[in-house]
This record gives structure tokens, sequence and C-alpha cells, in this order.
């Protein structure tokens, strides 16, 4: 979705509004929409296209509860619009579908290969891996940024996840197709539901082939604490295993290499930014925060009532389901004075970009220590981005993502 910044006061009809509907949020910007939303109809009912009706929540406090407060609000049902009136098949297999508290026996030991820890010890092997993603783009100088982007989560999860080299290429491409899989540049051509299913098959496939591939070679490693974990006093299967790391991957693809593309367009449009970027380092994670907070990678994510309840003021029935808009709570006048400027220099920013609550994103450590280096990378080579075209954006409703985004280096070594 191309990212612009709304009059305050600007309003559109809601007459005939279709939340579901992904093309959009290809073709155009959301945020005036959400913005009445906000103002007008806080809470909004409609249908999905299967019949199954749906409560849209689209201010700040209200999507914070909803994902906070699972004990109302369960995610074993499926986390995105396609799954509702539908489930999904991995329902108490994969921690993101997965309730407390046996969501945290799937949950707290890879954290652990994901935390603070395991990122210092891997700092120099991040720092190779990124600059191995970025450096055909320094080198020519220009290039599809997205396309290089969708290396970005296995560069910089690999190393962490214990996924053997020779299945990294191919589990990148895959990924990219499984959100995107109405792109004809990532699936080949293929329809919609048929690249899915493509992408499903092909990374449970190599997800079973590197859990064999490592069997006997343990290491400290995501792979090393799902082979060896007991749920419920039971091991976990080699699909079990499979469907985690699934899981695993498809969250860092969704947010990563988005951030990152939407950083650039923000500083293509205002190169002052970079500039002091470039002079302060410093002030690499800041951007990164807010760029997370303007992108808003996930557009949204469902729950579904576990119990009679309520929520802004709305009654809800067991088993109703509930999305919470998270690209416009993450602009709500409530919580910021100023929503629609990209600033570094906000001392809180309490946004949902990675989620909250239990379910709160588990690689958004990673995320963070990845999209710093990346900009640490270019920083010191980058003197400005240029877009020679409009990049296209995807057809979803869930990633705000682009399907490709060309884009020129200007070179010049920081002073």
């Amino acid at each position: 979705m191309r990212i612009t910044s709304p009059d305050p006061d600007a309003r559109v009809p809601l007459a005939g509004v279709d939340l579901y509907d992904p093309v959009p949020y290809r073709d155009a910007c959301q945020h005036t929409l959400w913005q009445t939303l906000r103002e007008e109809a806080p809470v909004w009912w409609q249908k999905a296209p299967n019949g199954t009706g749906f409560w849209n929540f689209t201010r700040h406090a209200d999507v914070d509860q909803l994902l906070k407060d699972h004990r109302r609000f369960s995610s074993e049902d499926g986390t995105i619009l396609s799954s509702v009136g539908v489930g999904d098949a991995a329902t108490g297999k994969t921690m993101t579908v997965t309730d407390p508290p046996r969501h945290a026996q799937l949950r707290n030991p890879v954290m652990q290969k994901l935390g603070r820890a395991m990122i210092r010890r891997c700092t120099e092997q991040l720092r190779a891996e990124v600059g191995g993603v970025v450096a055909p783009l320094l080198a020519d100088r220009k290039g599809d940024f997205v396309g290089l982007m969708h290396r970005l989560p296995m560069a910089m999860l690999a190393p962490m996840m214990g996924i053997p080299e020779e299945l990294r290429e191919e589990i990148a491409h895959w990924s990219a197709v499984s959100i995107a899989p109405d792109e004809p540049g990532l699936t080949g051509g293929l329809d919609a539901h048929t690249a899915a299913r493509e992408a499903h098959v092909h990374l449970l496939d190599l997800f079973g082939a590197a859990i064999r591939m490592r069997a006997g070679d343990p290491g400290d490693d995501v792979m090393t604490a799902l082979t060896g974990l007991l749920l419920d006093g039971e091991p976990l299967t080699e699909w079990h295993v499979a469907l985690n790391y699934y899981s695993l991957m498809m969250g860092a693809h969704a947010t990563t290499p988005h951030v990152a593309g939407h950083i650039v367009t923000a500083l293509v449009e205002r190169p002052h930014l970079w500039s002091q970027v470039r002079a302060a380092p410093s002030l690499i994670p800041a951007l990164v925060d807010e760029g997370t907070r303007w992108t808003s990678p996930t557009h949204h994510l469902v729950r579904r009532a576990d119990v009679d309840t309520e929520l802004g003021g709305q009654a809800v029935r067991k088993g109703d389901w509930l999305c919470g808009w998270v690209g416009s709570a993450n602009r709500d006048h409530a919580v910021w004075d100023d929503p629609y400027e990209f600033r570094i220099d906000r001392g809180s920013n309490p946004h949902l970009g990675f989620g909250v609550g239990p379910h709160y994103c588990i690689g958004a450590l990673v995320s963070r220590a990845a999209l710093t280096v990346l900009f640490e990378i270019l920083a010191e080579h980058v003197e400005r981005f240029e877009l020679p075209e409009e990049p296209r954006h995807l057809t979803s409703n869930w990633i705000n993502g682009m399907a490709r985004m060309d884009v020129v280096l200007h070179l010049g070594e920081r002073s």
C-alpha cells in the first residue's frame, strides 16, 4: 500500500466499504478510510466472501486490548482474515495459533534461541549475511530493492534456526510466494490458490528435509530446541516441527522486508532525515522503530471471541470473529499528536507493528537487529536514494508490502 498522509479532517463515505477486498490495498492508501472509521464508526461489521461476518476495530485502545487479552480473544482459530469462517489447520500445533498456557511450551524454548544473548553471539555473522544481501545493490548502484529484501529473513534467521545452507535460497523463494500468492512476479503466472498450495507443500517438504539433514547433529539453535521439545510430555513429530518452522518464516517474511522497503520510500520523500541518520548513526534504531510504526507491515490481526463479552462498546458473542486493524491503530490521534509524520525523535512510540501481548512477534529482536545492520551498511555508502518509478504494491489485505521497488543509489562515503 502506498503510504500517504491525509488531512486530519479528511473523510470518505462509508457506504459500501469492504475492508476484506485486497485490491484497494494495492491501488490506494487506506489511511483516509481508517481515519474515517476511527472517528465515525470505530466498530464496523461486514461479511467475508464466504458469508461469515466479522467485527472490525480501528482504534489503538481496542486493537491493543484485542491482542493482549487471550482469555477473551483466542488465536487458535486463525490470526488473519482468510481464516474467518474457515479456521486454521495448524490449530494447537504452532505457537501462532495456540493460546496460553500451552503456547508458552512452544514459544519459550524458541525465544531463548532468538533472544538478545543469541543476537550478540551472532552479530558478526549477521552483519556478514546482511552485507551479502545488499552487496549486489551497492555494486550495481541500482536494482529491485524488494527482490533483494526477500533474502533478508533467511539471512537473519538461518544461523539461529539451524537451516542447512543448501536449502536457504529455495526456502526464501517459497516463503515469499506464500506471503504474496497473488503476485505473478513471484509465482511464475500460477493463480493465487495454486501458488499458495504449491508454496505450502514445498515449504513443509523443505523444512522436513532440513530436519532430517540435521538429525544427529544438534546445535545451539531453534532446530535443536524444537526437535528436543516435549509438548504436554510428548516429543514433537517431524511434521509438527516443520509447521512451526513454516510459521516462523511466515512471520519473518510478513514484516522485515516490507519495513525495509517502506523506510526507503519514506527517506526518498524526506532526504533530510537520511542526512541526519548518516551524520549520527546512533539514530538508526529509532529510524527502524518509527519505520515499523509507519509501515505497520501487517495491516490486520484476527482473533475469535472465547466468551460473550464487549470490546469498544460493542457486545460480542462467543464464537464471533474480530479483526484489529493494526495499520489504523498506529495512526490514532489519541496516541500520537502527529501520527502522519515520520519522526525519528519520538520519545515514546507504543506502536503495534510487531503486535503486542502473548503473541508479540517472537522474532522482533532479530528483525530490529537485522534492519539496524542493513541501514548501518547503507548509511556508510549511500548518499541518497532515488525511485525511478512508482513501486508496485502487493495485492493483500494482510501484508503492507511491495511486489517490486526499483531503486537507484547515489553513493558517497560518509564523512
